[in-house]
């Protein structure tokens, strides 16, 4: 697909560092074509001592949105004007929209888990999980997990510099959704993790484990697998991590990465363009282009 730039075109664009290898531009611009939409969607890599200029770009630009990926996404949610419910508690966004001058910052991995979940026929609402990571992702998924009504969120993460992040988020949760109860332990304590699965409903992977070359690692013993349980990862290369195949072994419903990857891209481009994105057309032309 081929389409003009225009004197009227709108810039929207992915801020941080590196982005080279950012998939965002081809599907955004892919989407725009294929609505209708006269936007340009580019990469550009930028610092965090850069982000105070880069803003000042997107208003005098403006942009009516885009995305920010690391290490930039702290120092966003402090110059935009609004932030989200999720990003206020977490104090990140990775997306922002510019309504006549006023920015917004989201933060939609969480929204993109949860929405993914919900295709795959799990609603977090009254569920116990188990989420391993106290890492960007992890922390998402953990907010939006409380911030959707789950009853109970039980983070494991070893003791890191991230324990500390966990903790606050904890604190976080315990003010703005009473209702949810948080509980941060040692991911290390292999008994306390091993009793949190047993009494959850699901168990979520969002650390690097899984991940090439940690492919041949997994965090929870395949003894701890029942039939109804959800195990779900966000590691996406590969497609099927050890922890989801030995899941589905066990007769498990499995979750992995990508589709929580393409439903925030989802999320994003309807808080950009108020539309739903043409995601099974993408899919195909990305198939196509493989062959």
């Amino acid at each position: 697909m081929e389409k003009r730039i225009s004197g009227h075109t709108g810039l929207m664009a992915l801020f941080g560092s590196p982005v080279g290898h950012s998939g965002s531009p081809a599907m955004y611009n892919f989407s725009f074509q294929h609505d209708g939409l006269d936007y340009a969607y580019m990469a550009f890599d930028v610092t965090v001592e850069q982000m105070p200029k880069v803003f000042e770009a997107i208003r005098l630009f403006k942009m009516r949105g885009g995305n920010f990926t690391m290490p930039c996404k702290n120092i966003a949610a402090e110059l935009v004007d609004k932030l989200s419910p999720a990003a206020e508690i977490i104090g990140a966004c990775n997306t922002f929209v510019n309504d006549d001058g006023v920015i917004t910052g989201h933060i939609t991995d969480g929204i993109g888990f949860v929405n993914n979940l919900a295709l795959h026929g799990f609603d977090v609402k009254g569920k116990k999980a188990v989420v391993l990571g106290a890492g960007g992702a992890a922390t998402a998924i953990q907010v939006q997990f409380a911030l959707e009504g789950a009853k109970e969120v039980h983070i494991f993460n070893i003791k890191d510099d991230f324990y500390a992040r966990a903790e606050s988020t904890k604190a976080k949760l315990a003010e703005k959704c009473p209702e949810c109860v948080v509980t941060v332990d040692d991911l290390d304590d292999k008994e306390k993790l091993a009793e949190a699965v047993k009494g959850c409903d699901i168990v979520v992977n969002a650390t690097i484990m899984g991940m090439k070359p940690h492919d041949d690692v997994t965090l929870i013993d395949k003894s701890l697998f029942r039939k109804d349980l959800v195990v779900a990862d966000t590691v996406y290369n590969p497609e099927k991590t050890k922890m989801i195949l030995e899941a589905e072994a066990a007769g498990c419903k499995a979750v992995g990465g990508v589709g929580m990857l393409q439903q925030q891209g989802v999320v994003n481009y309807e808080l950009f363009v108020g539309k739903k994105m043409p995601l099974d057309e993408y899919n195909r032309f990305q198939a196509e282009q493989a062959k």
